[in-house]
Formats: structure tokens, sequence, C-alpha cells
């Protein structure tokens, strides 16, 4: 028997669980509270504070820390890597500490995760971090010769699922072509071609669609002409892409159950919302489709609005004719961590290395371009 103690810490919770092979025998939410968290000033300085409640929590339930073969965490703010399983480095703890490029709770995973297998023995694991890049070129490059496109969305969870489904049709995910679709606060949808993430269109920071929290694309020019119109803040127009776009400018909601029971009323503005988030969305799954010429083994739909049946009908209408469609609603992020373990430490799988090093160094090193050094 394996057993892999689960760490997933958010920005209000940590959500601990302990697997017994795939089997989950206790899961756990140690809650927060703001008031205590506002006594750290940075995200690395919670690191004693949430240790501690967590192996408080679990020995009161019983767990012997020292009987764990691993601990695997969740991974945000590392520099681009690729997908799948790496064992927590002196490098990726010491990034994990300065957090380059986010301020998210999940930059504690690798710690947590070191600092407990170091003290309790077991090795240390994340899997599919936050910051997964596994683009083609042709998926990098912009019009813009200062900005590439970099590859944000739900790795762990859209990985998670489409393993999953090779699982039930008796394949590996290397021998599939899929498109995945996470509908949450923020949507994406990643082409998933043998294996990799080889393009994904996020609406994190303005493409694609529109999410229930965030805008999505609009036609660059004007935004740019709202950004200098003076109405606006630059944190104004952030957070109206990133945050108060969407369902919540439009409706003042991002909650799909609330817009459902607006749209049942009669509410036929709401209708239109939920029916243009899934004509759009429908358009992003074609673009994935095309990335991989059409060949799609499979389209998934997963993430909370999933359990939609409304908008996964409306969607399944659009996008049948490219491949079938199967539904995982929900997330399946604690599971993935925990068989990611599970198969390096049955074998199945080898654990990567991480350098610190950026995966893509620029188009204009890459090719040598003179006067294009700026370039990223």
């Amino acid at each position: 028997m394996v057993r892999v103690i689960v760490l997933n810490p958010g920005s209000t919770s940590t959500k601990t669980a302990v697997y017994e092979d795939k089997n989950k025998v206790l899961s756990v939410n140690i809650d927060h509270p703001a008031g205590e968290l506002a006594a750290f000033p940075r995200i690395a300085d919670q690191l004693p504070y949430r240790k501690r409640l967590i192996v408080d929590t679990l020995k009161s339930n019983g767990v012997d820390l020292r009987s764990a073969d691993a601990f695997s965490a969740i991974c945000t703010g590392l520099l681009p890597m690729a997908g799948g399983v790496f064992e927590v480095n002196d490098r990726m703890y010491a990034d994990g500490l300065s957090a380059p490029g986010s301020k998210h709770p999940g930059n504690l995973g690798p710690l947590l995760a070191g600092d407990l297998a170091r003290e309790y023995g077991g090795r240390a694991f994340i899997v599919d971090a936050s910051s997964v890049d596994e683009f083609t070129e042709e998926a990098r490059m912009t019009g813009f010769v200062e900005l590439t496109r970099t590859s944000r969305g739900h790795p762990l969870n859209q990985r998670a699922v489409a393993r999953r489904y090779a699982e039930d049709v008796g394949k590996s995910y290397d021998e599939l072509n899929l498109v995945v679709v996470h509908l949450g606060g923020g949507i994406s949808v990643s082409a998933h071609c043998r294996g990799k993430m080889v393009d994904t269109v996020d609406s994190t920071r303005g493409e694609g669609r529109m999410a229930p929290t965030r805008s999505g694309a609009a036609p660059l020019a004007d935004v740019i002409e709202l950004c200098y119109s003076g109405r606006f803040t630059e944190s104004e127009m952030l957070a109206k892409v990133m945050s108060k776009g969407g369902w919540t400018a439009h409706l003042g909601t991002n909650d799909a159950r609330e817009v459902e029971k607006r749209i049942r009323q009669g509410d036929s503005y709401a209708a239109l919302v939920y029916r243009v988030t899934a004509y759009q969305t429908a358009k992003d799954i074609a673009a994935m489709a095309s990335v991989m010429s059409g060949q799609v083994d499979a389209i998934l739909l997963t993430g909370g609005i999933a359990y939609s049946e409304m908008m996964t009908d409306m969607l399944q209408e659009r996008i049948g004719f490219i491949a079938p469609v199967k539904v995982y609603p929900g997330e399946y992020e604690m599971d993935a961590l925990a068989a990611g373990a599970i198969r390096v430490l049955e074998g199945k799988e080898e654990p990567k290395y991480y350098t610190g090093e950026p995966i893509f160094p620029g188009f204009a090193a890459r090719y040598h371009l003179p006067g294009k050094e700026g370039a990223l």
C-alpha cells in the first residue's frame, strides 16, 4: 500500500487529504480566518502557521505523518515548466520562498511538502503546476514584437480529467488528442496533443470568451482607447479584465446557479449573457480543434459550471460535430495530486527536475534577431 498526504493551500483554507493507494481515507478543510492571515506580510510568512495547523489537524485525526510515503502539493508562482510530477528540490524551494510571478497561496505547496518530507520522512512532490508551459512556437507569437502568449489555465484539473477520460476508454493520455474545457470563475480551453498542452485560450488576462469574473477578448484598439479615456485607472482596467468583468459586470453575479434562476424567472438579458458565454466558448473549442488539424478524439468539459446541463447542452449543440463530448463536472485536483505521486512511487513515471530556468528564452534569443533584444 502507498500512502500519500495531499496539500492544497488556498486563500482562506488549506485542503488536506490522506490517500491509501487511490482511496481517499481522510479529507479535512483547515480554515484560516482573515484576521489570522493579516498578521503575515508575505505569503511565504504563512509557512510555519499553516504547517503547524496541518500537523495538528492530521495528528488529531489519528494520522501518523511518518507513515506517509510522500507529500504531494499544488504549486503556483514558479517559472514555466513542463507538465507532470516534479520532486521538490532546493531550487524549487528557494523559488517558492521568493515566489516570482505570483502572490497566490499555492506558492506554499512545495514549501509545505518539502518541510514535511524532511521532518517526517517520505518524498515531496508537486504535480502539474499552474505554470505548465508546453506551447509550440506558433502558439507563442503575437503581432507585438514585445509580447508573447504564455500558458495560463487550469492544468492540474484539465490534465487530471484528460487522464481520467483516457482510463475510461482504455487508452493512454499520450495517445490522445483532446480539447479540455475548464468551466469555472475563469474559463480555459486547452489543446492536449499526445500528452502535452500545446495551446490554451485563457481568460485570465483577456483572451477568449467572457467568463463569470473575466471580460474575455474585445477589440484591442477600443480597449486601448478606454485605457486612455481618463475614466479608469490601471488597476480598475485590470480588474475589469481579471476579476470584475464578464457576468460580474453584466449581471452583478458570478454564480451560475443565480444566473439560471434569473433565466427561469424570465430574465432575457441573463439568458443572453449565458448564451454568449456558450457561443464564445464554442468558438474557442473549435480554434483548439484546429490546432490539432481537426484530429480530435474527444472534447472534455469540467469545472463547477459543468454541473449545469443548460450550459453543457448549449455547448454540445455547437461543438458536437467536432468530436464526442464528455462531461466531468467539478474538480479533481486532490485526486490528481495523489495520483501523480503514486505514479512515481510505483515506478510508472519518472519525476522531472526543476531547474528554475525559463522554458522559452524568447524569439530574439532563439533566432538571434539583431535589434530585437527587448522582445519577450
